[in-house]
Order: C-alpha cells, then structure tokens, then sequence
C-alpha cells in the first residue's frame, strides 16, 4: 500500500511539470494567434496603432499605403518589435491594386481572417455646398465604394477559413458633420448604415461586421483641433473625458471586436470618442 501511494505521489510530481508548461502556454497564447489580417491606409495614424495591436496580439498583418516609402518605413517600425508583418502599396479606389492587395496577403499569410478597412479621403474644405463634383466622387469612391468592394472581394476568402470579422472605421463625424468636412462627415454617415445593411447577410456566412467611429484622435488628420490651442480649447469642451484619444485607443477596441470575446457582437458600431455625443 506505501510503495503504491508513493508510486501515485511520484507520478504526480511528474506530471507536474507538463501541467504547468501546459498552464503556462495557455495563459501566453496571443489571443489572435494563427489569424491574418488586413489593414488598410496603416502606416499612420489610427491605421498603424491597429495594424501594430492586432501583431502584438498574435496575427500576421498586411499593411497597406498609397506610398512605397510610408509602407517600407511602417515595416521597419514594426518589424523592429518582431511583429508578423508584411505591407503592399494599395490605393483602396484601383481594382488591380485591391486584387494585389488581397492576392499577397493569402499568397504570404495562407489567407484572411480579419479586414479592417481604414483607407479614407477628404480633399474639400470648407461649405458643403462650395464642395465641388469631382471633390465628392473622391471621398465617395474612396470611403464608401472601395470600403464595399474591398469587403465583397475579401468574403470568399474569409469564408474559407469558416469564420472572421470585417471592422469598418467610420468616424464621429458620420453622428455629427464637423464643421468644414461636411462631405467627409456624409460619407461616413454611410459607413455606418454599411455596417447595419452587411452584418445580418454576413452572419449566415459566419462573418462578422462591426464598425468604430473615432471621435478626435491625435493624428496628423486632426492635428489642426488638438495643435491649436484656441480651437483644442473649444473641441474639449465637447468631450466629457477632457482628453483627446490616441491611435491606440482605437487600437484596443479592434483587438478587441476581432477577438472571440467578442463572438456574439455584430452589426454594431462602436464609438471611441471620450464621451462625445453619438446619436443619428
């Protein structure tokens, strides 16, 4: 019976140690680990604080610019942090360069899980009305229609791999147009009913939809409400937080919608604003 209770106790202590490396791989496996993901417009800004937390995280990223030299200075930051990452120049509103940027992707990675579509644009200033043609078929094109098409032609890929998420950025602006960025602040109005309109068909496919609408976040984009100091005192007085946001406030909130903590969220929009006021 002793020698019986102490072969129990030794094959217990033995054990021991695989329990615990098993505990211990457990507790460190990134929580999107084995995932690929796409970010678009993400060698800045909002773009690059989500791209850089979805690696940390575990993924293999793609980024993407409209410049060679945006994408090859991104790949060092980030590679410098040994991150699984790759990047390609995309200009989200050129078919050719959408099919690149998709093709690489799987071609590097094996396939796509994860889209977060950021790419936007804003060449007009000023009254809505003094907007001109060619100014509103740009942030049309580029922030509705290529957020569209880019997401039709990543699906098929996503359905392949049984399950993923589609993260589109929408802004506060899509609640409430900012002052001089009337056709920007339209157009991600329109983001946001993308979003409502995509999430119930996606979801017989297994896909998730969800969206951000950043309030005032410290990019270059921004910089002329948070630079100065007359107009940062009047923005802040719109924000109950008393703080402008960060790119990777933004960034934690993906991680977060892409994860599997966050399996039961679809179809939502989620604002990351300090309290700004958010209703339609």
């Amino acid at each position: 019976m002793l020698r019986q209770m102490f072969q129990g106790f030794r094959g217990a202590n033995e054990m021991l140690p695989l329990i615990q490396t098993r505990l211990t791989s457990s507790k460190s496996s990134p929580r999107l680990a084995g995932k690929v993901a796409i970010v678009t417009a993400s060698t800045e800004g909002i773009g690059l604080a989500i791209a850089r937390r979805l690696a940390e995280d575990g993924a293999k990223v793609m980024i993407s610019s409209r410049k060679q030299k945006n994408v090859d200075a991104a790949l060092q930051s980030l590679r410098s942090q040994n991150l699984q990452v790759s990047g390609i120049v995309c200009h989200v509103s050129k078919e050719d360069d959408r099919a690149k940027l998709i093709e690489e992707t799987v071609k590097q990675f094996g396939g796509i899980d994860i889209l977060v579509s950021n790419a936007a644009a804003n060449p007009a200033y000023g009254s809505l009305l003094d907007t001109s043609e060619d100014a509103w078929d740009k942030i049309f094109d580029t922030n509705v229609k290529a957020t569209f098409l880019l997401c039709k032609e990543v699906v098929p890929h996503i359905e392949k791999r049984g399950a993923g998420v589609i993260i589109i950025v929408s802004s506060i602006g899509g609640y409430h147009p900012l002052s001089l960025i009337g056709a920007y602040s339209i157009s991600k109005t329109a983001l946001l009913g993308m979003t409502k309109a995509l999430a119930p068909e996606l979801a017989a496919r297994n896909i998730r939809v969800n969206c951000i609408a950043p309030g005032i976040i410290q990019t270059r984009f921004s910089e002329a409400l948070w630079k100065n100091d007359v107009a940062s005192e009047i923005a802040l007085q719109q924000i109950p937080l008393q703080r402008f946001g960060t790119p990777e406030d933004c960034g934690n909130v993906v991680s977060f919608l892409v994860s599997e903590e966050a399996k039961y969220i679809t179809g939502e929009t989620v604002v990351v604003a300090g309290g700004m006021s958010s209703r339609l």
